[in-house]
């Protein structure tokens, strides 16, 4: 079985955390039908991070992460960027969803551009700033075009393009591969890591995919259905990654260890 050279991802520095979630916990109704969707979650991510959480369905996964965006408030417990609470949605905080949430009246370039006019900048700085994230997802010949005309692994490209142009403190993923084919899944995985490695931005990202957990990040946080955090797992795989990597011991020792932590 083919393996890779053995240098190790380097210890994340021991530095204040980028994102830290502190004690998260979500009751949906009350009384005797209350339910319990994320039970006491507590996880921090330090700078430069990409951390994934798995769980089954149902387990409070999208929950958590709605949390962290800002777009539901938690029963209890805090977000905190930077080691500053966030009482609810911010610009420190990048969103990308499962479905694709482009705007079909915009072209690709104006999708892009759509915070950078909320957020006031010139023309000429709303014009680099696409061209610049257009160049790096390799859609810079559709700037002009719409989303209809493009594939699902475009119009996620592009939706992720859209968020880091906002320059956010961290980025936010729920399940953003999830609706793709197989093969396309595995183009964008590789395309969103070396996204990563250029960018380096602190990610937190959910996923059902074991796989794409463990090549994506390094850390896997296990979730389980009662809605606790069960278990965190060091991924201490070569920094850059290929696709090839998910043929080796190595990322099949991870693999066997995660589903362990599911059952």
């Amino acid at each position: 079985m083919q393996t890779f050279p053995t240098t190790l991802t380097q210890p994340l520095q021991q530095t204040a955390p980028k994102l830290e979630i502190r004690g998260i916990t979500q009751v949906f109704g009350k009384g005797k039908q209350a339910k319990i969707a994320v039970d006491n979650v507590s996880l921090k991510l330090r700078p430069n991070e990409f951390s994934c959480v798995v769980g089954p369905s149902g387990c409070g996964k999208s929950t958590l992460l709605n949390i962290a965006a800002g777009l539901r408030r938690a029963t209890s417990g805090e977000i905190f960027v930077d080691g500053e609470p966030v009482p609810g949605p911010g610009a420190d905080r990048g969103m990308v969803f499962q479905n694709y949430t482009l705007f079909s009246w915009l072209s690709v370039a104006d999708n892009i551009a759509f915070g950078l006019k909320l957020q006031g900048l010139s023309k000429a700085e709303r014009r680099s700033k696409v061209a610049y994230y257009l160049d790096i997802i390799g859609l810079s010949d559709y700037a002009q075009a719409y989303p209809k005309a493009l594939s699902g692994g475009m119009k996620q490209r592009v939706a992720i393009a859209r968020a880091l142009a906002n320059d956010p403190e961290v980025l936010l993923m729920d399940e953003p591969f999830g609706a793709l084919d197989s093969q396309t899944k595995e183009q964008l995985q590789a395309f969103f890591h070396d996204l990563w490695e250029k960018t380096q931005i602190t990610v937190l990202m959910i996923t059902h995919d074991v796989e794409e957990a463990i090549f994506l990040s390094q850390q896997v946080h296990v979730m389980d259905r009662g809605g606790k955090l069960r278990e965190t797992i060091g991924i201490s795989l070569p920094r850059h990654r290929e696709v090839e990597m998910k043929l080796t011991t190595e990322f099949l020792d991870y693999k066997r260890q995660v589903i362990r932590a599911l059952r």
